[in-house]
C-alpha cells in the first residue's frame, strides 16, 4: 500500500512542476500580451516591473513549486523504501500541500481582486484606471489554449493524491 502512496506522491510533485515549466515556455508571450494592452489602456508597461507583476516562473513563482515537488519526491522514496518516516512525514506534509493548492486555486480565482486592491493600496492613479481583468485575459491569451485544462487537470491531481494517500494510510 505504501507504494501506492508513494505513486500518488510523485504524481503531486509532478503536477506541482507543471505550471512552472508553462510559465518559464510562454510567459514571454503573455507578457508581451500584458503590456500590448497596458499601451491599449494608455499606461505605462513599466507597471508591471514597478509593482513585480510577472507572467513567467521567476522567483517564487518556481522555488515554492518545486520545493513541494521536492519534498514529495522525498515522501515517495520513504515511502519506496519502507521507512517509517515515510508515514509520519507524510502525515506532516500531505495535509499542508492540501491546504497550500487551496490557497493557490483561491489566489488564482480571485487573482483580479488581489491585483486591484494592491494597485488601490498604492493610491497611484495611473493604477486605479488599468482595467485588471482585461489585463490579466490578455497575459492569459499568451498561454495555449491548453492551460486551462492542465491547470484543472493539476489541481484534480493535487486534492485528490492528497486526499487518497491520507485515506490509504488510514486504513494501513
Amino acid at each position: 500500500m505504501l507504494v501506492s502512496v508513494a505513486v500518488l506522491q510523485l504524481l503531486v510533485a509532478l503536477a506541482f512542476v507543471s505550471i512552472p515549466v508553462v510559465r518559464h515556455r510562454f510567459g514571454d508571450s503573455a507578457k508581451v500580451n500584458a503590456e500590448a494592452e497596458l499601451t491599449r489602456q494608455g499606461v505605462p508597461v513599466s507597471v508591471l516591473e514597478e509593482n513585480k507583476l510577472s507572467f513567467d516562473a521567476s522567483g517564487h513563482e518556481t522555488a515554492a513549486p518545486a520545493t513541494v515537488a521536492v519534498i514529495m519526491a522525498v515522501l515517495a522514496a520513504l515511502n519506496l523504501a519502507g521507512s517509517p518516516w515515510g508515514e509520519v512525514l507524510t502525515w506532516i506534509f500531505q495535509p499542508l500541500v492540501l491546504i497550500g493548492n487551496a490557497l493557490i486555486l483561491y489566489s488564482q480565482l480571485t487573482a483580479a481582486k488581489s491585483v486591484r486592491s494592491a494597485f488601490a493600496r498604492k493610491g497611484d492613479p495611473m493604477l486605479a484606471r488599468i482595467d485588471v481583468p482585461t489585463l490579466l485575459r490578455a497575459a492569459e491569451s499568451g498561454f495555449p489554449s491548453w492551460v486551462p485544462i492542465l491547470q484543472n487537470v493539476r489541481h484534480t491531481v493535487v486534492f485528490a493524491g492528497s486526499a487518497l494517500a491520507l485515506a490509504i494510510l488510514i486504513i494501513l
